[in-house]
């Protein structure tokens, strides 16, 4: 990782997501084929930045009645072969030894789809089809624009495979939509950068909370404070957060980022506020919130999910320093 090129890999995120909307709306090369798979079944492969993206993205396909399920590469417990399966492997760079060793079982029979920004790695040397990520080349070696890519992508693969069709799709204007969000974000971290920092960098860790369509930028943001500048984070689902996280309110120096749009963040920020813990909103008004941070957009969960990561990450760089 060279995280002296992490901050200029984030200053591309606006024109990469552009550049994914003129793809989106051409057709995504390697789409032409999967159509001719007819999967009743979609079995989605991945790990870290890649699952959580996927997880988003199955989500929306199981709700408009698609047979998609996301699975950790690592796992022993993959389903069997067969006719109407095709398996889809996610991975930025296509080497992830867990990805490379789940898909093996799948390597040659006609229905394996390789996801990745390096279709000449060995994940697209073993695959029947490859969709490439167009993402560019990440400098810093972090998943940052690759992880935003994996959404549009993934909705197209899934939709050519399933012929189902989710309401909201991540689509061209949706895409370009959170293009300038990101760039909003970017240029005005001048002045909510130092603040968001300084509340969420707390002694005993950071919290982020997202609702379950969004889980992915609780998950993302936690990770790069990990990954970046090596700081204990946590991620949780708002609803789930009652029942996981809420004790150590009770006991730690609780600093959280919570991503607004859940029907559960009542109970969380109310334990919160009792309890003396600080928190940030997210892209959206919530009582007793220090910080609150919005952008154009941010009432579309597309649009969230495809932006409110970049605050985590610009924390990320930030305490680097």
């Amino acid at each position: 990782m060279d995280t002296a090129a992490f901050r200029a890999d984030l200053g591309l995120i606006p024109e990469t997501l552009d550049a994914l909307a003129v793809a989106v709306d051409a057709g995504l090369p390697g789409l032409e084929g999967l159509p001719w798979l007819e999967a009743r079944r979609v079995l989605v492969l991945g790990m870290g930045s890649s699952r959580y993206a996927a997880e988003v993205v199955g989500r929306r396909y199981r709700a408009a009645g698609a047979d998609v399920v996301v699975e950790l590469a690592s796992s022993e417990l993959l389903p069997p072969v067969t006719p109407d399966l095709a398996v889809v492997a996610v991975s930025a760079t296509g080497g992830s030894a867990e990805v490379l060793h789940a898909v093996e079982r799948f390597r040659g029979t006609g229905r394996l789809v390789a996801v990745t920004n390096r279709p000449e790695s060995a994940l697209g040397r073993m695959a029947d089809a490859v969709v490439p990520l167009l993402a560019g080349v990440e400098a810093s070696g972090v998943a940052c624009r690759t992880f935003r890519a994996t959404f549009p992508v993934l909705d197209e693969v899934l939709g050519a495979l399933t012929g189902i069709v989710p309401v909201d799709r991540f689509d061209g204007p949706t895409l370009r939509r959170a293009a300038n969000a990101n760039a909003q974000l970017l240029d005005g971290a001048g002045e909510w950068l130092e603040p968001m920092t300084g509340l969420l960098a707390g002694p005993t860790g950071t919290w982020i909370l997202a609702p379950a369509e969004r889980l992915s930028s609780a998950q993302q943001s936690a990770l790069m404070l990990r990954e970046v500048p090596r700081r204990i984070a946590f991620a949780s689902e708002s609803g789930d957060w009652s029942h996981v996280d809420v004790y150590l309110t009770k006991t730690t120096d609780y600093r959280a980022l919570v991503c607004a749009g859940s029907r559960w963040d009542a109970p969380a920020l109310e334990w919160m506020r009792s309890r003396g813990s600080r928190y940030a909103a997210l892209g959206g008004e919530l009582p007793g919130a220090e910080l609150v941070l919005r952008y154009d957009g941010d009432d579309d969960e597309r649009v969230a999910v495809l932006s409110e990561t970049l605050v985590g990450e610009l924390v990320a760089e930030r305490l680097l320093h």
